[in-house]
């Protein structure tokens, strides 16, 4: 397939071929997270459109996708050649307006999310795929280095203009969300939960503060509750992250959310580790993917005690420093995907 033969890698265009009951009718189409890990960078997988940075994406052909899960497959070999290995049901995204066709009298948009997870492969230069960071996306979420200046310079004070804003039953309300999705004051730090990734990009969306809630605004879709942009745009020079085309920074939100949930259970970033690899390493892909730094023995014991990694016999010099032994999942915790995960200690 050459690169003039690839389908469009904006989900409206592709979808608009299949249709449904009701007024302006229902497509049905799947779009991907994809997700890797390279050094200390947590990448998700775009494809270049005129709407922007969107997921790879197309509609759910039932005359030639057996299932679900291979329509999905089959769209992203269309659009970014790379291969697929495990594939997991993210969430449903039906909410009205998500895509701009039903912004004019349009069929209603409902799209089937996937997280996907592999290791980086630079994309066929005949293709519009590319990755970028998802901190790139949602720098907020990145709280390695300590609370992100544009969360105390930016985002504190027009949340807390926004809770100002309203009345006095609305405002109980507001105040609880930003406390539950930033942290409350002082404590900041010790309340922030890594996995609620959703819930405060929702937040920002319903104050205004990111470039979908202006855009989606401007068509007359409507906001959430209570919502509005009381709390006003960014200043210049402020980045609240790239925009993405349509509702796809919700479904990475979405997809991060659950990433770091699973964290805690399953060992899922098995699958973006080479097959060897130090400890060091692995403690790195974990501290981006969760946003925050771990303190390293404490990380090194649990993995260890958890029998998740064995030793391979091998070192490497490629830290820079001492030689390193390098690491391998034990063949049965691959075996056994469900098994325990990493359970995370504590901030270093």
């Amino acid at each position: 397939m050459t690169g003039s033969d690839l389908p469009p890698p904006v989900e409206h265009h592709v979808q608009s071929t299949v249709r449904g009951p009701g007024e302006g009718g229902v497509v049905v189409g799947l779009a991907a997270a994809i997700v890797a890990v390279t050094d200390d960078d947590p990448r998700i997988l775009v494809v270049h459109g005129d709407e922007g940075d969107a997921l790879p994406a197309g509609p759910f052909r039932p005359e030639a996708h057996r299932t679900l899960e291979s329509g999905l497959r089959a769209w992203v070999t269309a659009q970014t050649r790379l291969p697929l290995g495990y594939v997991e049901q993210l969430y449903t995204f039906a909410d009205r307006g998500r895509d701009p066709r039903e912004w004019q009298g349009g069929p209603r948009i409902v799209s089937i999310g996937y997280l996907a997870l592999v290791r980086e492969a630079v994309p066929p230069a005949d293709t519009e795929a590319g990755w970028r960071s998802w901190y790139d996306l949602l720098p907020w979420e990145d709280r390695r280095a300590g609370i992100p200046p544009v969360v105390r310079d930016v985002i504190r004070p027009k949340l807390e203009a926004w809770v100002a804003a309203a009345a006095s039953a609305e405002r109980v309300r507001r105040r609880a969300r930003v406390d539950l999705a930033f942290g409350a004051g002082a404590g900041e730090a010790a309340d922030w939960h890594d996995e609620m990734v959703l819930e405060r990009y929702e937040l920002l969306y319903e104050a205004g503060l990111v470039a979908e809630a202006v855009r989606d605004r401007s068509f007359g879709v409507a906001a959430a509750p209570g919502g509005g942009s009381d709390g006003g745009v960014p200043a210049k020079g402020w980045s609240m992250g790239r925009a993405m085309a349509f509702d796809h920074r919700r479904i990475l939100a979405t997809a991060i959310g659950r990433i770091r949930g699973k964290l805690a259970y399953r060992p899922l970033v098995f699958e973006l580790m080479p097959p060897a690899f130090t400890l060091t390493g692995l403690q790195t892909a974990v501290e981006a993917l969760a946003g925050r730094g771990l303190h390293k023995q404490n990380f090194r014991r649990l993995v260890l005690q958890a029998g998740l990694v064995e030793p391979t016999g091998r070192m490497t010099n490629e830290t820079g420093g001492r030689p390193a032994e390098l690491h391998a999942f034990r063949e049965d915790v691959m075996r056994e995907r469900g098994g325990a995960g990493l359970r995370l200690p504590g901030r270093r």
